[in-house]
């Protein structure tokens, strides 16, 4: 059997405002989850309580990306800084080469 490669190289990853997205993704779990609570009897009767405790584990995932897309956007402009910082540094008139 012979391997798979790919016939073209994958995309650049999208970059925009994934803190924000995170964000906003979160708080909509969390008030889905709000919003099923005072019917959580309509569901229990339908065996549909998963959609609640579901909606639940969204809001708690989300707070968890919210941690580690917040760590990831400072790590990158923390390189972005240093490499620029780096670039400025030997770019300097009168600095040994």
């Amino acid at each position: 059997m012979a391997k798979w490669t790919p016939r073209h190289e994958a995309p650049e990853p999208l970059e925009g405002p994934i803190v924000g997205t995170v964000i906003g993704g979160t708080i909509l779990w969390f008030v889905l989850f709000l919003v099923q609570v005072p019917f959580y009897g309509w569901f229990a009767d339908r065996d549909l309580t998963w959609w609640v405790w579901t909606c639940l584990a969204g809001a708690g995932l989300g707070l968890i990306g919210i941690w580690y897309v917040r760590g990831r956007d400072a790590a990158i402009k923390r390189a972005r800084s240093t490499e620029a910082s780096g670039g400025a540094e030997a770019q300097e008139p009168g600095a040994p080469a």
